[in-house]
């Protein structure tokens, strides 16, 4: 069966138009002829949207009875039945009810698609899994329902329906997008107008990179090698000279020049001399990368022009930035063109911007050899022999003096020593014979004859070749040793560079992988695990080219693989790594556990040790009104009985409620809470809590709006909830103030405000307010375990719902608990 095509319409945020655009898509497809059905559509009581789907087939919900509470939703299997060739399905990362086939609506669209039946659905910036905690900084709100990225990333097409936010707070300000009660509340919260332009960028930055790895994948699967200028992607050379801060500005400033400009760098290690002259100088040209907002690259090559370009290429650079060399005209004119010749020959179509600094055209030095003698060095020293040989001998043709004979040997001597240190053996031994010859022709007598009159001149004509040999020798094996060194430390540097991330928080086995990708080249590589891929980088356009088995039964795959035997060596001590991280990451999983099955254990050791501290006054309080009673010796009045007995009664009333606090915690911490949740008004709740903490209008203000929608709870959780927050502020609230009781809905769920205008909590102790066994201050036992706040946490989430704290404007805490509205399950925003 062919699969169907799953279409995303993704917003900024709610009321940008996103189920209205699905609609009129509908309205267009049915008009065309295709078979439209409507799966699931939440209209959210807006009048124009509910007008568009009139015309439209709606397939039947299905009703699920749930505790108590009717809960609607899709019908899968009816809208499978019905078999339609377009299937509108809206909020796509919706929680399904309970009882429902799958948990989450995107499963539901995953089996439709399976089924054949194209989908059109719609989804918010803010429910996408990988932004929950961006949203939270921004907005405040913790999004309880996300979809998967991976899901709406293989969606065959995406599109951001748009809307400034201007234009969005204005609908919202007359009633388009919530009704008239809740429009205060949303202007002044979630839809405040920085919150929306961070969301809108998100939104479009999200699409941005979904459409960059779209065309990337494009671009492989056609085998396109040149460079399409999508964005401006600056990428700065680093030597590890002090010329990198100026080369990292200006590609700041290039990146600048154009919106959605990327900054990144690399560092080539190689074995020619570009590598860092300063011990710190890299490490403080990466901090400067990174303020700068910029990314940072380590990749290993022997050629190093080859492989900046080759780099480049590989992350769409447009531009490249590299530095002047620090050669002088000289040096330059011994060696050949250089680094930046080679990079603007070789970048194509990349733009190539060749920028000057202080250290450009240094001081003259000798040659800077590699590792092994390459074919262009070799021929550049027969180049030199054939060049400065003829010339040193014309020059030397000008003082033809016998007694000069010394000079012309040393001379000749020179130009051996050079060829041997710049080409190796051969180019030596020939330039050792032929300048032997030339001065046996030119300066011996007798003179354009080449003889040998005495044994001893045939003697140092092989002594002066050898001493040519021996040189060429210590050279190459001097080269062979430097080669060694500057290998070893490409494979620090490279090492260095991946715990380097890590240590800067990076999970370790995705920094792993994606320096493994970028050092050798490979166009992807991944962790697999039987069917799981914990961990990838790149892509893969197919099968893998190649695979590894790791120690731990991991499986590294590669794409793109190179065939280069001297990478092997430093990829086996990656792998070794790799499978250090994959066993790092069980072992974590497996402390993650033990820790929790500590944190019980330490919970149960608090309460043992709270029993014992803070249930003694009672008990003994009571056991001393007992024992009086019963003490026959002692004359007891009326009154003094009914005194002890009032004492007795309120003691075991305060154990009671101590030893059911301590219940309910342990409950809450072993995670066997019995939640029972039910449409529940807030003015039920209330009202009984407060005759309970005997609280009055002298005590509390309360603004409860009468046309608040029930939340779904357990009544008598919350209660419990409400009298703990009630009773901590007031035990902090300042003589003469009260407290405020307010709630408001907003966002699909309703927002109850306790605040008082005490001393409120410190910054650095916010984390630990809803421990259990905290009270502010912890000076004595006067007031109880300090269970409430961790009660009223444990409750709320058990609902879940959401408890945090925040500063009552004036000085003061306020406790913020937030419940899902009936109806609306475990929903955030709609």
């Amino acid at each position: 069966m062919k699969r169907g095509k799953l279409r995303v319409l993704l917003g900024a945020a709610p009321g940008v138009g996103k189920t209205f655009t699905m609609l009129e898509e509908g309205h267009r497809l049915r008009s065309e002829g295709r078979d439209v059905v409507v799966a699931v559509v939440e209209t959210h009581d807006r009048a124009a949207t509910a007008a568009l789907v009139d015309g439209l087939e709606v397939v039947p919900r299905r009703v699920v009875e749930h505790r108590g509470v009717a809960l609607d939703d899709m019908d899968l299997d009816a809208v499978v039945a019905r078999a339609p060739d377009v299937a509108l399905v809206d909020e796509l990362a919706h929680t399904n009810a309970p009882g429902s086939p799958n948990e989450k609506r995107w499963q539901d669209v995953e089996a439709l698609l399976a089924a054949g039946i194209s989908v059109i659905s719609t989804v918010n910036i803010q429910h996408m899994q990988s932004l929950g905690d961006v949203v939270r900084e921004i907005t405040g709100t913790v999004q309880r329902e996300t979809v998967p990225d991976a899901v709406v990333r293989a969606a065959d097409q995406i599109e951001v329906v748009d809307l400034s936010p201007a234009s969005l707070r204005e609908r919202l300000s007359d009633g388009l997008v919530y009704p008239a009660a809740r429009i205060d509340a949303a202007l002044s919260n979630y839809f405040r107008l920085g919150n929306l332009t961070a969301l809108r960028e998100i939104a479009l930055l999200w699409l941005a990179d979904e459409v960059d790895d779209a065309l990337k994948a494009y671009r492989a699967e056609h085998g396109i090698d040149h460079r399409w200028e999508t964005r401006e992607r600056v990428l700065v050379a680093l030597t590890g000279g002090p010329e990198g801060e100026t080369l990292l500005r200006r590609g700041a400033r290039i990146a600048a020049r154009s919106a959605g400009g990327e900054l990144a760098a690399v560092h080539v290690t190689t074995n020619d001399g570009l590598r860092e002259r300063h011990p710190g100088a890299l490490g403080k040209q990466r901090t400067l990368l990174e303020q700068l907002g910029g990314t940072y690259h380590q990749v290993v090559g022997d050629d190093v022009p080859s492989t900046l370009v080759r780099f480049a290429r590989s992350v769409d650079a447009t531009q490249i930035v590299i530095g002047v060399s620090r050669r002088s005209r000289l040096a330059a004119a011994m060696t050949g063109p250089g680094i930046g010749n080679t990079v603007v020959r070789e970048s194509g179509d990349i733009d190539v911007h060749v920028v000057t600094h202080e250290r450009a055209g240094g001081g003259f030095a000798l040659p800077k050899l590699g590792g092994s003698l390459s074919r262009g060095r070799i021929v550049a020293a027969f180049a030199v022999s054939l060049v400065l040989g003829p010339l040193l001998t014309w020059l030397l043709s000008f003082g033809n003096d016998p007694d000069a004979i010394t000079v012309d040997v040393l001379a000749y001597q020179l130009l051996v020593l050079v060829v041997a240190l710049t080409g190796g053996m051969w180019p030596a031994v020939f330039t050792a014979v032929l300048s032997g010859l030339s001065l046996d022709y030119f300066f011996v007598q007798p003179l354009y004859m080449v003889t040998v009159q005495q044994p001893w001149h045939l003697v140092a004509l092989v002594m002066y070749v050898i001493s040519a040999v021996l040189v060429s020798f210590v050279v190459d094996r001097s080269a062979r040793r430097s080669r060694t060194a500057r290998r070893a430390a490409a494979e620090s540097g490279l090492l260095v560079g991946i715990a380097g991330s890590v240590l800067r928080g990076d999970d370790a086995l995705q920094a792993l992988l994606d320096r493994t990708r970028e050092a050798f080249g490979f166009t992807g590589v991944r962790i697999r695990q039987g069917d799981e891929v914990p961990a990838t980088s790149g892509t893969f356009a197919g099968e893998p080219d190649a695979t590894t088995g790791l120690p731990s039964g991991a499986v590294l795959e590669f794409a793109g693989a190179p065939d280069d035997p001297t990478q092997r060596r430093l990829l086996r001590v990656v792998e070794q790594q790799l499978d250090a991280a994959v066993e790092h990451r069980r072992l974590t999983r497996t402390a993650v556990d033990a820790e929790r099955i500590a944190a019980a254990d330490r919970v149960r050791s608090a309460i043992l040790a709270a029993v014992g501290h803070d249930v003694r006054r009672p008990i003994a309080a009571a056991s001393a009104a007992v024992q009086t009673l019963h003490a026959a010796d002692i004359q007891l009045s009326a009154a003094d009985r009914e005194a002890l007995l009032t004492t007795a009664d309120e003691s075991l009333r305060q154990l009671a409620v101590l030893l059911a606090d301590l219940l309910d915690v342990s409950r809450v911490q072993a995670g066997v809470l019995a939640v029972t949740p039910l449409p529940t008004a807030l003015e039920t709740v209330v009202a009984p809590a407060l005759d309970e903490l005997e609280l009055g209008p002298d005590d509390v203000d309360l603004d409860l709006p009468g046309d608040l929608p029930p939340v779904l709870a357990d009544p008598g959780l919350l209660q419990r909830v409400v009298v703990n927050l009630l009773a901590n502020a007031s035990r902090y609230a300042p003589e003469g103030t009260r407290v405020r009781v307010a709630a408001s809905a907003f966002g699909g769920g309703v927002e109850l405000r306790v605040a008082d205008h005490g001393p409120g909590i410190p910054e650095d102790r916010r984390g630990d307010v809803f421990q259990p066994f905290q009270r502010l201050g912890d000076t004595d036992n006067d007031t109880g375990l300090g269970l409430g706040l961790a009660l009223a946490r444990g409750f709320t989430e058990g609902m879940g719902g959401t408890i945090e704290v925040d500063d009552t404007p004036g000085g003061g805490l306020t406790v913020v608990v937030r419940l899902p509205i009936a109806g609306h399950l475990g929903v955030d925003v709609k």
